[in-house]
């Protein structure tokens, strides 16, 4: 028997008159397919729960097509993402026509996506419908003690709840068991009865609150600050105080003529071995993120213990940095340069450099390879004359 092919647009019609109430046999009647073929299409998109008899359909269709441009993405809006996904854009095109964040497509996509790798827009706004108020089964109870152990574990060693869950997500891709959202765990400290983590956990936190504050009574205005996980100098340890340890690095931007152009630069506190990284375009959150992990990455772990920061905008993205280098960022108190002496006082021999009020973007990555040498070749008396370069060849000999 001849098979019979349906078009594209029939099975989006299909979807499309099912998921707004009406029956199986009435949406394949209306869409032009046959009820065979409807029902395998059904089963290859992982189609949800219907009532069978009349009048039949879904059994929890959605209540509302949404507001576009609110909290939550309407109908309208996953319509646009699933023709524009068909002509082949990508998340951050798409977002930007619908104004919203590259992450809300990426999250969609990845949430909504049927099991045969396609995206239906009426699909996906069931799915997003039925789980946002089905029960959730609460993750961190006693059965999962592994999880448990993790997350008390890494609490204690002053890791963020953010960070937490981006370590166990890299490195359990697999195991779904292992892997919980940084909200799950503010609950299970914050709220009583959510889950088994010891109460007293919340005091590793860098804000040691007992309570949670809201982020509209956090800040004046309302505004979330990009730092309210983050390590501050304070839990920094010892020996990067003392410079007794090497592997604990400062950091900072030299900024150009009318803040367009910038430089980082990174030093090692024990040796004042300098590091200068490349920004030829802009210096943004995810750019200086890029130009860190490429620099410091393939430096021995004993070398990239932690790094200390600004809380400037451009160390947003601290969470990936601490993911990729497996090394704690701490910041800064607000206004205190001085509590990253060895980087400020760096800076300022660079401006030899890179004078003050002028244009940085025409430096290439060569130039500032030959200014770093130049710098961490030259002799500092608190090093007793030894270079920088020196005294970093020799810890990585003592550590070979």
């Amino acid at each position: 028997m001849k098979k019979t092919w349906f078009l594209p647009e029939q099975w989006d019609k299909f979807y499309a008159v099912l998921c707004s109430g009406a029956s199986f046999s009435e949406a394949a009647r209306v869409a032009g397919v046959s009820r065979n073929g409807a029902a395998y299409q059904w089963r290859k998109t992982g189609g949800m729960t219907l009532i069978m008899g009349i009048p039949g359909g879904l059994a929890d269709p959605p209540t509302s097509v949404g507001t576009p441009g609110t909290g939550r993405l309407s109908l309208v809006e996953r319509a646009t993402i699933m023709v524009r996904l068909r002509d082949g854009k990508g998340h951050a095109e798409i977002g930007r026509e619908l104004g919203r964040d590259r992450t809300v497509i990426w999250r969609e996509v990845k949430r909504n996506t049927n099991p045969d790798g396609s995206y239906q827009a009426d699909l996906a706004h069931v799915r997003a419908h039925q789980r946002a108020h089905r029960p959730k089964a609460f993750k961190l109870t006693a059965m999962n003690h592994d999880l448990l152990r993790f997350i008390e574990d890494a609490l204690e060693d002053g890791w963020s709840p953010k960070l937490i869950s981006l370590v166990l997500a890299k490195d359990y891709a697999d195991d779904k068991s292992m892997q919980i959202s940084h909200e799950t765990i503010y609950q299970c400290l914050y709220v009583q009865s959510r889950g088994e983590l010891r109460k007293d956990l919340y005091r590793y936190l860098s804000l040691s609150r007992p309570k949670r504050v809201s982020r509209e009574n956090q800040h004046a205005g309302g505004r979330a600050k990009p730092y309210r996980d983050a390590l501050k100098i304070a839990s920094r340890p010892a020996e990067a105080e003392d410079r007794a340890v090497p592997g604990h690095w400062e950091g900072d931007l030299i900024i150009g003529a009318g803040g367009k152009s910038a430089i980082g630069t990174l030093v090692e506190r024990s040796t004042r071995f300098t590091i200068l990284l490349h920004l030829p375009e802009r210096h943004t959150a995810d750019a200086v993120a890029e130009a860190m992990i490429n620099a410091m990455g393939d430096l021995p772990a004993h070398l990239r213990r932690s790094v200390t920061w600004d809380r400037g905008t451009e160390m947003s993205g601290y969470d990936r940095i601490q993911l990729e280098l497996q090394a704690p960022v701490y910041f800064c108190d607000p206004h205190s340069p001085w509590q990253r002496g060895t980087n400020e006082n760096t800076n300022r021999l660079l401006r030899h450099w890179f004078a003050k009020s002028t244009d940085l973007s025409g430096y290439t990555a060569e130039d500032l390879k030959t200014i770093q040498d130049k710098l961490n070749r030259r002799p500092r008396p608190t090093l007793d004359l030894q270079t920088p370069a020196q005294a970093l060849n020799q810890m990585l000999q003592q550590a070979a």
